[in-house]
């Protein structure tokens, strides 16, 4: 009895379009390329529940000939290739000829499209890969295409589809390195007949950057470089030290104008940044190469995210000068927020509004970092007051804490006695006990206080919350805005009240007294998924990465302070991210690092 058989053609072509179509944004992708190889100046992309029920995209593009209508859809059918060299000298965006076949074999696509020559267009319609119609249509020059109930046929792949928000952001990681790419063409994203981007043709990449990610343009560096001895160009925008991220959410590297991924250029630009900004800080960069095809081979992978460049680190060691020499010679100086003015002179919240919107319509426009004037002066959560109460050995022990002091010269006994002696590079808290050095991490230290404080008053429903006469305007970037709409209810009940001031604002009206920084805090919130299902060590773990922060000046007092909230932790001894926030170093060992015996 065989036990081989060859798979019917129907099979094949579902197995193959799943190699390229596994989600409405990878359909999206396939067609935004076709549509930027046809030349397009305009593109105009339309969802129903993110692309699982209707995606419709249309471009002004050179169109497609009524004689080829058929041939399109028919596996391998492409005009971009015709012999096997031709595979080293790729010069567009696509060139398999799998995305329209690979589209139609899993939905209900239709297609329109009409060419210069042609003085009518066509219209053909297929449903899971078999044709249903073809006829003349009136239309503009171009192509429309319209794809419907995406993986009707397959339900085990369209089971695996996620929630509408989530789906709507891969749409987006898709959607919005192309804008960056092409600034002379028109872009246009709606979902459920709401406008989500909407960018004319812009001059250059760095207004086009500004736009579509809703950054300051007064915080980018455009740089460009071509080299003599290498058939090389390069052009990027970065932002300078006022455009910090948590996340690597803003950080595009483009080969001939190709949205790819590299790990060895991703690392080297971020290494770069390391000369002005902290760890755990993430920068934002868009990198645009020029190389010639036959030293980028883009057939390395279905998708074509991935490619294989000839002399990937000589590449990257041009790219990490170019980037360094512009961050150090054209980058502006950290805008700090300044401490609150009295209360007697904030603003009600409308009168905050009206005045912020008119001066947006002058052209100026306030980024949270720039609002210092309205911004209350708390520059250190660790200020001794009535409100905290120091823990003795007894409270220690009722606290059921497992590290408790139950063995005199444990380490938590030792800090219970430490005396604070100084600090090291506004980094580290030196404290001496028995002979030993003590070495608190002021930041991972302050991280575990607030962790503790926030989930035991998000537990008890008692969240301490600071008003503001005079809001924070807060821009976000069009995914950060999707899951604060998404999570604002959960917001609401975690002490951040907000509110839409525009489509990429929103206006902070309250937030947490524990949280530092809630610009950075929201933003730290808002960058994971499924925030509105999250639990409140989750929320909570994401919430205090604004505590202290490594170079924060701190008083005798304050570091007493601090050690002693330290010691009434549960967990004391690890921030809420897994790093220690307290080493000790014993006698013996400083006497051998200085031979002494």
């Amino acid at each position: 009895m065989n036990h081989v058989h060859v798979l019917s053609p129907d099979i094949i072509a579902k197995i193959a379009a799943g190699e390229v179509v596994d989600r409405p944004a990878s359909a999206l992708k396939e067609l935004l390329e076709n549509a930027l190889d046809a030349e397009t100046r305009s593109i105009e992309v339309h969802l129903e529940q993110a692309g699982k029920v209707g995606l419709a995209i249309k471009d002004s593009g050179t169109g497609i000939a009524e004689d080829d209508m058929e041939q399109i859809f028919q596996r391998h059918a492409t005009s971009k290739i015709s012999a096997l060299d031709d595979l080293f000298r790729i010069n567009s965006l696509g060139f398999r000829g799998e995305a329209l076949y690979s589209i139609a074999a899993v939905s209900d696509i239709t297609l329109r499209s009409r060419t210069k020559d042609q003085d009518t267009g066509w219209e053909i319609h297929l449903r899971g890969g078999k044709k249903l119609d073809l006829k003349p249509v009136t239309m503009p020059l171009g192509t429309e295409i319209e794809v419907q109930e995406l993986f009707f046929n397959t339900p085990a792949r369209r089971k695996f589809l996620k929630s509408n928000t989530t789906e709507l952001n891969q749409v987006l990681n898709i959607f919005i390195p192309y804008t960056l790419m092409y600034p002379q063409v028109r872009f246009k994203l709606t979902h459920a007949e709401k406008i989500l981007v909407d960018l004319p043709p812009a001059a250059d990449f760095l207004t086009r950057a500004a736009e579509s990610l809703h950054l300051n343009e007064g915080h980018l560096i455009l740089a460009q470089q071509a080299w003599d001895h290498v058939p090389c160009s390069a052009r990027a925008v970065l932002g300078d030290i006022n455009i910090q991220r948590s996340r690597r959410d803003m950080q595009f590297i483009f080969i001939n104008k190709r949205p790819v991924q590299s790990k060895t250029l991703s690392f080297h630009c971020n290494h770069v940044y390391r000369l002005i900004m902290p760890e755990g800080c993430a920068p934002f960069f868009a990198l645009f190469i020029d190389l010639p095809s036959e030293d980028v081979d883009v057939n390395i992978h279905p998708t074509k995210r991935e490619v294989k460049i000839r002399d990937e680190q000589a590449l990257s060691a041009l790219i990490k000068h170019m980037v360094e020499h512009a961050l150090m010679t054209g980058g502006s100086p950290k805008q700090a927020a300044l401490p609150g003015q009295p209360e007697k002179t904030a603003v009600p919240v409308q009168q905050a509004l009206s005045a912020a919107a008119d001066e947006r319509r002058e052209g100026t426009r306030m980024s949270f970092a720039e609002q210092g004037e309205e911004k209350p002066a708390h520059h250190f959560r660790i200020t001794p007051t009535e409100q905290y109460s120091f823990p003795s050995k007894a409270m220690l022990y009722s606290q059921g804490n497992p590290a408790l002091i139950k063995q005199e010269g444990s380490l938590q006994e030792k800090l219970c006695r430490a005396r604070f002696i100084g600090t090291f590079i506004h980094k580290y808290l030196l404290f001496e006990a028995d002979q030993k050095l003590l070495v608190i991490d002021q930041h991972a230290a302050q991280e575990r206080v607030t962790f503790e404080q926030l989930v035991c008053q998000m537990e008890k429903g008692q969240i301490e919350v600071q008003h503001l006469l005079s809001p924070y305007l807060l821009e976000l970037s069009t995914q950060e805005m999707l899951s604060w709409e998404e999570a604002r209810a959960a917001l609401e009940d975690i002490g951040f009240s907000s509110t839409q001031f525009d489509p990429e604002t929103i206006a902070i009206h309250s937030y947490p007294v524990l949280i530092k920084d809630p610009g950075k805090a929201l933003r730290d919130l808002l960058s994971g998924e499924d925030f509105a299902r999250a639990g409140h060590e989750n929320i909570a773990r994401r919430a205090c990465r604004s505590s202290i922060m490594t170079g924060d000046r701190l008083n005798p007092e304050q570091c007493e302070f601090l050690r002693k909230q330290l010691l009434g932790c549960r967990d004391p001894f690890t921030c809420p991210h897994g790093r220690p926030t307290l080493i000790e170093l014993k006698e013996e060992f400083l006497d051998k690092q200085f031979l002494r015996t």
